[in-house]
């Protein structure tokens, strides 16, 4: 398969989690529609973001996988025969939970899931509240449309977790993520954030010659947070193929030709000129 077709839906979401699930398959369907053979959705696209307060009742929003969720994402997967990544609030074990996303292969099973490594902290955004980091490491998802790198949101401002799932053989890097704006920052510090947010994901394609896929929610939520979308693909030098605007609940649908990472790691090789020798320092903390 060198080429294939991707889509992203970009939605807001509500506190009715029948109207969330429904408007998510909506876009898939529309996706699909277009010829896409993979379609990604945002992060905890099932529930507003409640990370926004740590409240012991939000963990009621919490499913199993194998869950609810699965089961009717995976059914529409095999009934469009494409492959979808979801992203769900992980209920492993009693007190034990993540923040996990979860592909599900053409014909409905589940391929394989990632559970959010890096875990934030800020106003806003108590996820570690909520969720214990992710145990499985930075293994691409096998399927019928490549090896999938899928990280989520706060993985995104990590070079070390794109580099990680390059190194293994991702044919590309999946983003599902929540983030926006503070309403009451200034307008220029609103655009140095979402500029910041949005070149440090091209910069990932550009270190590891792969494409990525960023997909980001819309509205402003209960919790005040003023989320930009902006959802966008880029090519493996960093080149927008699509983005939306900061506003719409829309998709995107790209097609990505799968030979372009060879073309381009033989023009810059960086992998090949990596000095594995020097780098290990970079397990450390910090270097004083």
């Amino acid at each position: 398969m060198d080429k294939i077709k991707a889509g992203l839906v970009q939605q807001s979401c509500s506190g009715d989690r029948a109207e969330n699930i429904e408007k998510s398959m909506a876009g898939i369907r529309r996706c699909a529609a277009q010829g896409a053979e993979l379609v990604v959705l945002q992060e905890l696209h099932t529930s507003l973001y409640f990370c926004d307060v740590e409240d012991p009742a939000h963990f009621d929003l919490a499913e199993t996988i194998p869950g609810p969720s699965t089961e009717r994402f995976g059914a529409l997967a095999k009934e469009l025969g494409i492959v979808i990544v979801t992203s769900l609030f992980e209920k492993r074990a009693p007190g034990l939970y993540h923040n996990t996303a979860v592909v599900l292969e053409a014909d409905g099973s589940i391929a394989g899931k990632y559970r959010k490594m890096h875990i934030p902290d800020d106003p806003g955004y108590y996820e570690k509240f909520y969720f214990t980091p992710g145990d499985l490491g930075f293994a691409p998802i096998e399927t019928s449309v490549g090896k999938l790198g899928v990280l989520v949101c706060w993985d995104q401002w990590y070079p070390e977790a794109a580099r990680l799932m390059a190194m293994a053989g991702a044919d590309m890097l999946i983003y599902p993520t929540a983030i926006g704006w503070d309403p009451a920052d200034a307008n220029d510090e609103q655009a140095r954030q979402r500029e910041a947010w949005i070149t440090i994901q091209r910069s990932h394609a550009v270190a590891n010659g792969i494409p990525v896929l960023s997909v980001n929610r819309v509205g402003t939520e209960p919790g005040g947070a003023l989320f930009w979308g902006s959802s966008f693909v880029a090519g493996c030098q960093g080149e927008f193929l699509a983005q939306a605007d900061t506003e719409s609940e829309t998709e995107l649908v790209v097609e990505l030709d799968r030979n372009r990472s060879e073309t381009v790691r033989r023009m810059w090789p960086y992998l090949r000129d990596r000095r594995i020798d020097a780098y290990a320092d970079l397990t450390r903390r910090f270097i004083d």
